[in-house]
């Protein structure tokens, strides 16, 4: 019972984790072009978000290669199980693949509302990470574990260029309730999303993988925009 246990949570740890990187490096592609447009000249920027936007399709990778040892592929997850599509849904009212990019470029206080948005969410996901360096089902997994030493050493330069432009730009940190938001949206999928997933039988797995689709330069130069996105 406890292997099955075990298995199993690792099973779903890992398509909610895969599918986050993936939506991770995906993600990151739009606010590349907006900071690419709004400051073209600094290229410390963008070599931090392009070096974040790097890291996150590394995991997606290692949690892929993760799978393909086990044989299988993750369970099917949308984005209700996605931390940053739940932040951008709730902070814009849209989902993330909505945002206008030329909006958020020219409108000041929405390209900060983003900044922070990502800042909370990489710091909330570090933390997690060191919780699941304590969990004895992870340390089980030698290969698991050290995706997460990986991610862990990571995550920390993901936030810092975010901080960096609100600091040098004057613009203010996050408030309590936007940290709440945080909060809320980390216990809903801990505590109600992943044990419904859990108990779930009828949860499929993918039939395909999520980077399937895409070429050379979108997995590793990042994607421009698409006509009409």
């Amino acid at each position: 019972m406890i292997a099955w246990f075990g298995r199993r949570y690792l099973d779903l740890l890992g398509s909610i984790y895969i599918y986050n990187e993936h939506r991770g490096y995906t993600a990151i592609d739009r606010v590349l072009e907006a900071v690419r447009e709004r400051a073209p000249d600094d290229t410390a920027l963008i070599a931090a978000i392009e070096q974040h936007r790097a890291d996150e399709r590394k995991h997606y990778v290692m949690f892929k290669r993760w799978f393909e040892l086990r044989g299988t592929r993750p369970i099917s997850v949308d984005r209700t199980f996605g931390h940053i599509d739940r932040f951008i849904e709730i902070m814009f009212g849209i989902p993330i693949d909505k945002l206008d990019t030329d909006e958020i470029i020219s409108r000041d206080e929405l390209f900060e509302r983003l900044c922070r948005v990502i800042s909370l969410t990489e710091k909330r996901g570090y933390k997690q990470v060191e919780i699941l360096l304590t969990n004895r089902f992870v340390l089980g997994d030698p290969a698991l574990t050290k995706i997460f030493k990986v991610i862990h050493k990571d995550e920390p330069s993901h936030w810092a260029p975010y901080d960096a432009w609100l600091k040098a730009n004057a613009k203010r940190e996050p408030k309590w309730w936007e940290r709440g938001v945080d909060r809320l949206i980390h216990s809903e999928l801990l505590f109600l999303k992943l044990p419904i997933l859990f108990l779930n039988p009828f949860s499929r797995r993918r039939e395909d993988w999520a980077d399937e689709q895409e070429t050379d330069a979108d997995r590793y130069n990042g994607r421009p925009r698409l006509a009409g996105t």
